[in-house]
């Protein structure tokens, strides 16, 4: 079983969009598991037409900080917070932590050990569903205001193992978040192979180069597709001197169309609703394929 990580710099460059009909490609002749790994947005279900997840649950991987009145004692642990979110209340004569900015390190538990609680935080839901592609999807979501997502991205993919184990899958895919941030890194870590999408704009060459130095850096290969390669060809070509230079696999350009629009309202992938984007998708596929083989026999040298 392979795991391969669909990245991009910045966001609004196409991931989510590829990364479903990438899935869709890939299901008709593999046995896979799809896992949105965006969790601070997740969109990748409404993209493979399911409305609802199933088996959802409430997960925590953080700690609040709650304070009794026993930390009427410790005046001073506004200035030991770290993340700004003890202030005291003269009125009431004790701290107050707001819990919208509370890490959960436990600093104020160390200095006012009586007067403070450490107590989990329901932080996010994870679901999952039958897509009518007939591989299913697992997605995880923040809850507004929480934090954590790298944790929250390691239970998604824990999920999406389990099942794909379950059904011997070939291979797991991740939309990941868009960036370098933690639910990045956690997405990126333990792939055989991370697929970066960009499209011709300064700005996203700029942040398609430093999530590939993430990508080298876990010494994960990886190769470049350049979304709407044709609106901006000077960039496009940008990219693919970069590419070359660097020695990246450029897997594949797709053009700018409508169509790609249209799919996402209606909720499909392009290579449902646009079916000559098939042959487009299967051939991207083909050189991710063909570098998964080099880079294991690479590996086994």
């Amino acid at each position: 079983m392979k795991i391969i990580s669909i990245v991009s710099g910045k966001g609004g460059v196409g991931k989510s969009s590829f990364t479903a009909s990438l899935a869709l490609v890939l299901s008709r002749k593999f046995k896979i598991v799809a896992a949105d790994c965006d969790v601070d947005a997740p969109n990748l279900a409404l993209l493979l037409g399911v409305r609802r997840l199933e088996k959802t649950e409430r997960v925590s991987t953080r700690y609040k900080a709650f304070a009794n009145r026993r930390a009427a004692r410790c005046r001073n642990l506004a200035e030991i917070c770290a993340f700004s979110a003890i202030s005291w209340n003269e009125r009431k004569r004790m701290p107050e932590i707001n819990r919208f900015l509370c890490e959960g390190c436990g600093a104020c538990k160390l200095a006012c050990p009586q007067g403070i609680t450490l107590k989990r935080v329901k932080n996010a839901v994870i679901g999952e569903a039958k897509t009518k592609y007939n591989f299913r999807l697992v997605s995880g979501m923040l809850v507004v205001g929480e934090s954590g997502s790298g944790n929250i991205v390691e239970l998604v993919k824990q999920r999406a193992r389990k099942i794909a184990e379950n059904l011997g899958a070939d291979f797991i895919l991740l939309d990941s978040s868009p960036g370098i941030g933690c639910p990045v890194i956690a997405s990126l870590r333990e792939s055989d192979y991370a697929v970066g999408i960009t499209e011709p704009t300064q700005t996203a060459l700029s942040d398609l180069k430093r999530v590939l130095e993430v990508a080298r850096h876990f010494e994960i290969p990886h190769g470049i597709v350049i979304n709407k390669y044709d609106l901006n060809p000077k960039v496009s070509e940008a990219i693919e001197s970069y590419a070359g230079e660097n020695r990246i696999p450029l897997l594949g350009r797709l053009p700018y169309d409508a169509k790609f629009v249209e799919a996402a309202v209606n909720m499909l992938p392009v290579v449902a609703y646009e079916t000559r984007y098939e042959r487009m998708f299967l051939g991207i596929w083909n050189r991710i394929h063909r570098e998964l083989k080099r880079s294991r026999r690479h590996a086994e040298t």
